[in-house]
């Protein structure tokens, strides 16, 4: 019997010390047993001072103490005791009690007697004999004996960095299945270096399960590290485990049948020599001191997606799955506070998993001190040790790929090899996959020894055997098979790979019986470069089986991923066996000839240049990488390198240096510079050193929390070898001025650099001057943007030239802005320097503003203030010629100095009326102000005074906006009174509603010599147009009217007075009219919003007529008012004897057939042009039939628009004299006395029939019928039957119609004409002889007349047809030639193949063709040279439409090259084609030249960012562009941001569409803050961007710019309730708003409210989308105008 110990005093403490814990637990339930066994070792005196203690535990530890005084001896005695008592365990069991002394004991229930865990005890001293058995030394022994082991066992710890935020996969287990990955998002969390021991000490509540999950590339070492982990417990180090079990998945594979955890603890792992039922009752109390390991979750085959229910946990005994055994474990459904390891690649996870996980962590493999550690424990026993370490460390390539330890083993392998075999001169593999076959055939090398011979020699000699295995490894990939039984490999492919170590063999447990003997590949990537191989030599693979199987492996997770979950670095492997390094290996293993080889390498490589053209994602832009680097293909590399330009963006996972060196290979083969974009990537610090050797980037750019000061240093580096770099970015990071002024400085070094951008980060005084010190140096530098960092106000600048400086978001505070702005003069910014957030006060604005007013240089500020957010933009004025008066030019050149105007907006900065004091003295030095908003404040009256006494200084204002100031009606009369006092006033327009608008307009004035004359206009005739004053919304009562009349009536040349929606009274209409005679130049007053009757005061003041008011138009509304027939005399008298009424609404009354036939009657008695609007009279067919008789009849009825839909509209039109122009649309249904009609009415210029059931023949007696004098006559029918109609059978029934064709449309159901009578007519009869003698079947004929016909043919559009092969050569032969005709479009057509051939072709002789159309004609590329050939023809094109075609890059080009010639473009349309980067920047190139350009669409097509970047770059020089349509590219926010600069030049912008374009926050910001310049927009569309609030709020503050805007589309942008407030506000000031889009938003009830307190205010509103349904039916039901829809 030998003592349980037997080690040094020091050994013995640290085992007591473990297993402490577990003694004290076991002992303190037989205090009694233990004080009288601790009194055979411990003097009686010491033991006294025991009995007063109470607490057993307190006791039991105490004399543990006293025990462990008492000297070695004593404990290993006491410990025999203990034994001895257990069962009499040290008697049976005399194998390596030193191990099972250091373990600590099991714990039992309360109460328990020791010899109870007997069973719990031997069953662990049994797992540690097997684990150190099957991990541990003992198994490198006995595997010296059986079998060689190829791979090294050193082991190094492997760098594992611990994830923060594990909470990231509940939240990714919400997202759409295909976003979920293994891995988090790099920049969705921090993480740390940690060791395994914290891991697995990590605390957590006692009962609850903790799940760790490690994951990590192939090869990082998860497997190796398990082992060790196994091997680490066996030997005492980790004692908080009493039990530890690791299950390998692809063992799991093979189990077919449920299991209970009993039989998957004792059958699979480790059976129990007795007792199973104890043991494992022992299990289940101690589950909180067991360890369980699965390894290789990626590896499993089988389905994890189980049933998870929070009810009750399964019966330990109860069988199930291997996965639900799996998921009940992790969920603590099974041995609940248990500890469970999980390893796997960055593969798809169970959803179960997402939830359960506790610790997160991932391998990163080695780092350069561990690959140094690792080569020196590899070649410990070897003198060329520093020799191996110095080839790692000096050769980049070698040093990036021991980063993974796998290929540090191998590379370690083949260098041992070679250093041994050849001292002098070392030739490593360039590549992974060369290194593999470098260690086969070294492998094959060890067993022949010295007469091994060469290569060909160790191939042939096992070529049987080698191809066998090469085949097992591919059959197991295909079936997903990694382990191996003895039947499924051939006897000499079995002793071959032992033989020579790379088959593994271990026991496999599938049930209780006895074990059966496994193998499988060393590594699972070396089965892959096997199965690779099979693949290239075997003959039953043919081209096309070798094709599918190639593809590139994503790292996100895909429905097709079960199909290739174990191929990992399967196609990098193919890749690298296309190299022609590798030929000569495959032509031995293949016994093929070159030929045969290259034939199948080339289909790789052909693969690899097909995806390169194809749209990847970041990853597999990344794989294709690997791959195009392992070809070591200079051709490829090239090829892939142009295609893949500017798609260089990689968003939110780690790139390594064996990444970065792949990319750098490509990117250095490409011919033109790129753009490099890290969005949220985890890059570590050796990768910047592989970047440095990357010639092409021209634009590089770091956004991610995670780049700090030591990101910086390294980055710094890096950059000195980078020659083309002009743009840098390292935004939102953690960078300091330390880290700021070493990047700094070394980009100083980078001559070239152009624009540097470090929003975001931790910069702070005072090392900012410095820095800006260095700016300066660098010549070349445009931009710097250091916004949103926390800067003091110390800012020096010195002489550069610079394009735009951001520093907005920082802290600069008064003095700091007004000293860089005083540091303008010597600071070249030719766009924007943006000081916006810097925390301005009133007395800062005022001294910012002095400083601007000596700085020429600055065009524009702004300050505004929302909330705590802040805007301060000082936009530089523009090199351009100033424009001089005549009166300038009179007076020489003394007279000639340029002045740039300057237009100052001071909104939303909370300012007082007392502040206005020290405002307007400034206000009055700045001489150049054009325009001054002081929007939003709170100045009121007695500041709006206070401004007025300024206004005489300020000589070039054209524009005063003092909106929402909280003026009363006091401020309303003294602005009225300035139209007297202040003559240069243009126009006045006043609103007092829930948004106050004060917006006045003045005319230009001019300097004569020497100083300003503020009476003398820039131009008198506009001052005869006359002056406008607007006021609305406003309550006025009749003195109030009494007194602005009087006012006014002192205003010279006041022309137009609109006092719409002023709820006027009926005394106070009486009071305005009053005053009508004095407003002797008053030619236009409105007042419409007022709803009289007849017989109100209103109407008797009409009646009464003024002599002196013949000029006056007048629009009034008297709708709703219950006219009917009986008034109508009474209407009509007022009608005739006033000419001064321009409008007259009298829709929705009463007045039905009878009464709109007497009006009728009366109406060419009216004298003057007038509109009368009808609707919603109850007008049935006889009344329509009434219209048209009148409308044929009256010489002065002009235009008549019927409708008897639900829309019931009927307009009518009339003019004084004789106005030849006539309009008709309506829907009767009596076409024979309706073309009776048509026949008299001889003045007709448009007729349109819409679904009025007219047939052929009713069309064909239509056309003669008609009749016209001189002019053209434009007729619209649209029927279903004109669908099916083929274009030849319309045309036959005009052509004997007496008329000749100016244009021809056929569209669906509409066929349109435009057509010219004779001058001298034909008779009826005549043309019906001709009729008659027509026979269709004579072509001749046909083509002839059809000619003569055409012959002033202009446009010719036809859509939606079947064009047949006749009428394509009719087309081509009679139509397209014809020299008048100056467009032409066929869209959406059918036309055969040879037929679109032909009529391509024969656009050459459209020589005077001014538009082409051929969209949605499916043309593609190769069609495109044709189509070159005739645009070559078309000198005088002007819009070239071929939008919904499959045009790609070739084709644009062509177009572009062809297009360079064309000088008069005015519409380019290539939308919803397959247009990328090289198309996009050709087009981008030639759009430089195009001056006259005023639309263009590109929407829908598939460039980067930096393609868009090219095109912005390009449409700035297009300064008429009106119409911008740009959406469905993904140009993301650097597109955005190149737009918002290139704004400012497009003043005549009217429509902009740039929805679904991937614009964030950053791009949405500068945009919306760009936007404000075009003020001619029309409509915008922004949707289906995630624009955020920022962007929202900055939007709304520029929306009062917007007069003309019409539409606004915001929908699927994030609009939250908050960021809606102040879009309504802003909404409410755009006076043209028709359509506002805001569906698929976050908006709720309070978004509702906004809108609902909105749209009173917007009177031309039509449509918004959407609404609360309640909502929107009580608004509709309040105003007709509005459409909701509930999509």
């Amino acid at each position: 019997l030998q003592p349980p110990f037997q080690n040094e005093d020091l050994d013995l403490q640290a085992a007591v010390a473990r297993a402490r814990p577990q003694l004290v637990e076991l002992l303190a339930h037989c205090p009694d047993w233990l004080l009288t066994t601790s009194q055979n070792f411990i003097p009686k005196a010491a033991l006294g001072s025991l009995g007063a203690i109470t607490n057993p535990r307190h006791k039991t530890s105490l004399l543990l103490d006293l025990l462990e005084e008492a000297g070695p001896a004593a404990w290993s005695h006491f410990a025999q005791s203990v034994c001895m008592e257990c069962g009499n365990f040290g008697q049976t069991e005399e194998a390596d009690t030193d191990m099972r002394a250091q373990s600590p004991v099991p714990k039992g229930k309360a109460g328990a007697h020791p010899g109870t865990l007997y069973s719990s005890v031997k069953y662990q001293h049994l797992l540690i004999d097997s684990v150190l058995q099957r991990y541990g030394s003992r198994r490198e022994a006995g595997a010296e004996r059986t079998q060689p082991l190829p791979f090294n066992q050193t082991f190094v710890n492997v760098v594992i960095r611990q994830s923060k935020a594990p909470r990231l996969f509940k939240e990714r287990a919400e997202r759409p299945r295909g976003d979920v990955a293994g891995a988090p998002e790099p920049e969705e969390c921090a993480d740390t270096a940690v060791k395994v021991s914290d891991l697995l000490c990590s605390r957590a509540p006692s009962h609850m399960t903790k799940v760790i999950f490690l994951f990590g590339k192939p090869g990082t070492g998860k497997t190796r590290l398990m082992h060790r982990i196994c091997q680490k417990w066996a030997e005492g180090v980790l004692p908080q485990f009493l039990f530890t079990f690791l299950f390998e998945f692809r063992q799991l594979n093979l189990l077919k049948r449920k299991l209970t955890l009993k039989e998957l603890l004792f059958d699979v792992f480790l059976r129990p020599e007795d007792s199973p039922d104890a043991v494992f009752q022992g299990l289940l109390e101690s589950a909180q001191q067991i360890l369980i390991i699965f390894d290789g979750l990626d590896e499993f085959a089988a389905n994890m997606d189980v049933s998870f229910s929070s009810k009750g946990g399964p019966a330990p005994t109860y069988p199930v799955s291997i996965s639900q055994l799996f998921a009940d474990l992790c969920h603590g459904k099974l041995l609940p506070g248990c500890t469970v390891l999980v390893t796997s690649r960055p593969k798809k996870l169970p959803g179960f998993l997402l939830y359960t996980v506790g610790v997160l962590a991932e391998i990163w493999g080695f780092d350069h001190e561990k690959v140094e550690e690792y080569v020196s424990h590899y070649f410990c026993q070897h003198s060329c040790r520093e020799q191996a370490i110095a080839h790692v460390k000096n050769n980049t390539k070698l040093l990036s790929m021991c980063l993974i330890p796998a290929l540090c083993n191998i590379v370690c392998i083949c260098l041992e090899y070679l250093l041994l075999k050849h001292q002098v001169s070392v030739e490593l593999p360039q590549t992974m996959t060369q290194f593999y076959i470098k260690m086969f055939l070294i492998f094959l090398n060890k067993q022949q020894g010295d007469c091994a011979g060469d290569e060909e020699t160790q191939l042939n000699c096992n070529k049987k055997a080698i191809l066998g295995l090469f085949d097992l490894a591919l059959r197991g990939l295909e079936e997903k098979k990694l382990v191996f039984y003895v039947g499924d490999i051939p006897k000499d492919v079995k002793e071959f790979a032992l033989l020579h170590g790379l088959l593994t063999v271990f026991e496999v447990k599938t049930s209780g019986t006895c074990p059966e003997v496994g193998y499988a590949f060393v590594h699972l990537s070396l089965q892959e470069f096997f199965a690779a191989l099979c693949l290239m030599v075997s003959r039953r693979v043919d081209k096309n089986h070798l094709k599918k199987k190639f593809f590139l492996k994503s790292k996100w997770t895909s429905k097709n991923e079960t199909k290739t979950e174990f191929m990992e670095s399967f196609h990098i492997f193919l890749s690298g066996l296309s190299s022609r390094e590798c030929r000569t290996f495959l032509m031995l293993l293949a016994e093929q000839d070159e030929a045969w080889v290259q034939e199948k390498q080339d289909v790789i490589l052909q693969s690899l240049k097909k995806l390169a053209a194809t749209h990847l994602s970041g990853p597999k832009v990344l794989e294709l990488c690997h791959c195009t680097f392992e070809t070591q293909n200079l051709e490829v590399a090239q090829h892939i390198g142009n295609l893949l330009n500017f798609k260089y963006e990689f968003k939110n996972f780690r790139l390594t240096m064996l990444d970065m060196s792949a990319l750098v290979f490509v990117i250095n083969s490409g011919q033109d510079l790129i753009c490099l974009d890290f969005a949220g990537c985890l890059v570590d610090t050796d990768c910047l050193e592989v970047l440095a050797g990357c010639k092409k980037v021209e634009h590089l750019s770091f956004r991610s929390r995670r780049c700090g000061d030591i990101f910086a240093a390294a980055l710094s580096k890096a950059l000195q070898g980078m020659g083309s770099l002009k743009k840098l970015e390292l935004t939102g990071g953690s960078i300091t001025a330390e880290g700021m002024t070493s990047l700094v400085q070394a980009a100083s070094q980078c001559l070239q650099l152009e624009e540097i951008n470090l929003q975001g980060n931790r910069i702070r005084d005072p090392e900012v001057k410095r820095v800006m010190d260095l700016f300066s140096r660098m010549e070349k530098l445009k931009k710097v943007d250091l916004s949103s960092c926390p800067q003091g106000s110390s800012l020096s600048y010195r002489k550069g030239r610079k394009q735009c400086h951001f520093l907005s978001g920082n802290m600069l505070g008064d003095e700091g802005c007004s000293f860089l702005v005083e540091s303008l003069p010597c600071i070249s910014i030719s766009k924007q320097l943006n000081l916006s957030q810097n925390h301005l006060s009133v007395t800062g604005i005022c001294s910012l503003l002095k400083s601007v007013n000596s700085c020429q240089k600055v065009m524009e500020v702004q300050v505004r203030y929302v909330g705590l957010e802040s805007f301060l933009g000082l936009i530089p004025a523009y090199k351009e010629e100033p424009v001089l008066s005549t009166d300038d030019q009179q007076h020489g050149e003394e007279n000639q100095t340029p002045t740039t105007s300057q237009k100052i907006r001071l909104t939303d900065c909370n300012f007082q009326a007392s502040d206005l004091k020290n405002l307007c003295a400034v206000l009055k030095e700045c001489g150049h102000i054009s325009e001054l908003d002081l929007s939003r404040n709170y100045l009121g009256d007695e500041g709006l005074l206070q401004l007025f006494q300024c206004l005489p200084k300020l000589k070039m204002l054209s524009c005063l906006k003092f909106n929402d100031n909280q003026i009363s009606l006091n401020s309303v009369f003294f602005l009225a009174q300035s139209l007297t006092t202040l003559e240069h006033i243009k126009t006045m327009s006043l609103s007092l509603g829930l948004t106050q608008v004060v917006h006045l307009t003045f005319w230009e004035r001019v300097r004569s010599t020497s100083r300003w004359r503020s009476v003398s206009l820039a131009h008198p005739k506009e001052e005869a147009q006359g002056r406008c004053f607007r006021l609305r919304d406003c309550k006025l009562g009749p003195e109030d009217v009494t007194r602005l009349c009087q006012i006014l009536a002192q205003c010279p040349q006041l022309t137009e007075i609109n006092l719409s929606r002023n709820s006027l009274s009926d005394q106070s209409i009486e009071r305005l009219l009053s005053f009508l005679p004095s407003l002797c130049h008053l030619t236009l007053l409105r007042e419409t919003g007022v709803k009289v009757s007849l017989h109100s005061s209103q109407c008797s003041g009409w009646a009464g007529g003024w002599p002196c008011c013949n000029s006056l138009a007048v629009s009034h509304r008297l709708t709703g008012c219950a006219l009917g027939q009986g008034q109508v005399e009474e209407l009509c008298s007022i009608l005739e004897q006033h000419g001064w009424l321009a409008e007259v609404d009298l829709s929705r009354n009463q007045l039905g057939d009878e009464g709109l036939r007497c009006l009728l009657d009366r109406l060419h008695r009216v004298p003057s042009s007038c509109s009368l609007n009808l609707s919603h009279n109850g007008i049935s067919q006889d009344g329509v039939l009434h219209l048209v008789n009148a409308f044929v009849t009256s010489r002065n009825t002009t235009e008549v628009q019927v409708s008897l839909c639900s829309k019931a509209t009927l307009i009518i039109k009339l003019t004084s004299g004789d106005d030849p122009r006539k309009e008709c649309n309506f829907q009767p249904e009596h076409l024979e006395r309706l073309f009776l009609l048509l026949e008299k009415c001889t003045y007709l210029v448009e007729y349109k029939s819409s679904n009025n059931n007219m047939t052929v023949q009713a069309a064909e007696r239509l056309l003669h019928s008609l009749r016209k004098d001189l002019g053209l006559l434009k007729i619209s029918i649209e029927e279903p039957w004109v669908c099916q109609e083929r274009v030849m059978n319309l045309l036959e029934f005009m052509l004997f119609s007496n008329l000749y064709l100016f244009r021809i449309c056929k569209d669906k159901s509409l066929f349109q004409l435009v057509i010219r009578f004779p001058s001298c007519l034909e008779k009826t009869e005549s043309v019906i002889s001709r009729l008659s003698l027509y026979k269709p079947e004579i072509k001749h004929s046909f083509c002839q007349r059809l000619r003569e016909k055409c012959a002033q043919l202009q446009e010719l559009r036809w859509s939606h047809v079947e064009l047949h092969e006749d009428e394509a050569e009719m087309l081509v032969r009679i139509l397209l030639p014809l020299p008048e005709l100056k467009t032409f479009g066929l869209t959406s057509s059918s036309v055969a193949a040879t037929g679109i051939d032909y009529l391509i072709s024969g656009l050459q002789n459209c020589q005077a063709i001014e538009e082409l159309n051929l969209g949605y004609m499916e043309l593609s590329s190769a069609a495109v040279p044709e189509l070159v050939l005739g645009l070559c023809g078309m000198p005088s094109l002007k819009r070239l439409i071929l939008n919904h075609n499959s045009i790609g890059n070739d084709g644009c080009s062509r177009l572009a090259e062809a297009l360079r010639k064309m000088h008069n473009m005015e519409e380019i349309n290539l939308s919803h084609n397959k247009i990328g980067d090289p198309g996009l920047i050709n087009l981008a190139a030639v759009l430089l030249e195009k001056q006259n350009l005023k639309k263009i669409n590109l929407s829908g097509n598939c460039p980067s960012p930096a393609g868009g970047e090219k095109l912005m770059e390009a449409l700035a020089h297009c300064r008429h562009i009106k119409e911008l349509l740009l959406s469905r590219n993904g140009f993301g926010d650097r597109t955005a941001v190149a737009l918002a600069l290139c704004l400012p030049r497009m003043t005549n912008l009217k429509i902009l569409h740039f929805q679904n374009n991937n614009i964030g926050q950053a791009g949405g910001l500068e945009l919306a803050r760009a936007l404000v310049v075009c003020e001619q927009l029309e409509e915008i569309s922004l949707s289906e961007n995630d624009l955020g609030e920022q962007s929202i709020r900055a939007l709304s503050m520029g929306l009062p710019c917007f007069r003309h805007l019409r539409r606004m589309d915001l929908k699927f942008c994030g609009i939250t309730d908050r960021a809606s407030k102040s879009l309504c506000l802003g909404f409410r000031q755009c006076p043209s708003m028709e359509e506002i889009i805001l569906s698929w938003n976050a908006l709720g009830d309070g978004g509702a409210r906004e809108l609902a307190i909105a749209l009173p205010k917007m009177e031309k509103l039509k449509i918004l989308d959407p609404l609360p349904k309640g909502l929107a039916e009580r608004l509709t039901s309040q105003d007709p105008r509005l459409c909701f829809s509930f999509s």
